[in-house]
């Protein structure tokens, strides 16, 4: 018979196409919140060229997979967000769940995440919906990244190295195998955050930055504070060629800075 730690440490490892301790994963779930994020551009093609250059995982909602090919989970993972809200909410930072594990396992998920805002004004129902949801992962055996924020009316600085360690052991207590929070400005309080955290933290990717260079810097800064690595969207798919800027991010989270090797022509990256 197999055992429930071993199915949830199996897609753990599939989650972990290029290296076993650290992530690159790109969020593609702004969609709902913000609209359309692929500019005229199809997000097959989109996530095709993700998978092409050493994206661990890629961030989707239930609805994008009917319009995704398959193959490209071949070479990297599938995330189904199971939370929502719009831009155009009377309050966006209230999220809800609009799909489930149960749904997202027949979808072919090898993990589930869940967005909670800590210190919104709806708070109690985004922690009971976490709950929830980590207690179906238990169930089912499936990995939970909890998108963790510290965002509301009593919230004035969402960096605070105190309120992302307390929104890190919300996650943790609640049942998380990974948690995607806001790096704090500081590799020292960072580094204190993720050494005391014991499941993986890595850190989101903020609003877009024309400048590389800055980009590439907060990455590295960011991983000397002991992230895990990064869950990077807008800085990777509104860059002007998305699959470069996956590459230079990759070597810095898997290769520590150093280039890969080049992929001989006719053949692709596999996982």
């Amino acid at each position: 018979m197999v055992s429930h730690a071993f199915a949830r440490s199996l897609r753990l490892q599939r989650l972990h196409h290029h290296d076993p301790g650290r992530l690159f994963i790109v969020p593609l779930d702004h969609s709902i919140t913000d609209g359309p994020l692929t500019r005229g551009h199809h997000l097959d093609s989109l996530v095709g060229e993700l998978a092409s250059h050493r994206v661990d995982g890629v961030v989707l909602h239930k609805g994008a997979l009917r319009h995704v090919d398959p193959e490209w989970f071949t070479r990297t993972s599938l995330i189904v967000h199971l939370s929502a809200s719009t831009v155009h909410a009377p309050d966006p930072n209230a999220k809800y769940l609009v799909s489930s594990v149960e749904e997202s396992l027949r979808m072919g998920a090898d993990a589930v995440s869940v967005h909670v805002n800590l210190g919104s004004a709806e708070e109690r129902h985004q922690i009971a919906d976490m709950a929830a949801v980590a207690e179906a992962c238990d169930r089912w055996n499936v990995p939970l990244m909890a998108m963790m924020y510290p965002r509301g009316p009593k919230i004035a600085d969402p960096s605070d190295p105190a309120l992302v360690a307390h929104a890190v052991q919300v996650a943790v207590d609640l049942g998380a195998d990974l948690v995607k929070t806001l790096y704090v400005g500081s590799v020292d309080a960072m580094a204190e955050i993720t050494s005391s955290s014991p499941v993986p933290v890595i850190v989101v990717g903020g609003p877009h930055d024309s400048d590389e260079a800055r980009v590439l810097a907060y990455v590295e800064e960011a991983l000397k504070g002991g992230a895990a690595g990064v869950a990077m969207g807008r800085n990777v798919f509104q860059a002007a060629d998305p699959g470069a800027m996956a590459d230079k991010i990759s070597d810095l989270v898997h290769n520590g800075g150093k280039a890969s090797s080049p992929v001989p022509a006719g053949s692709s990256r596999a996982a």
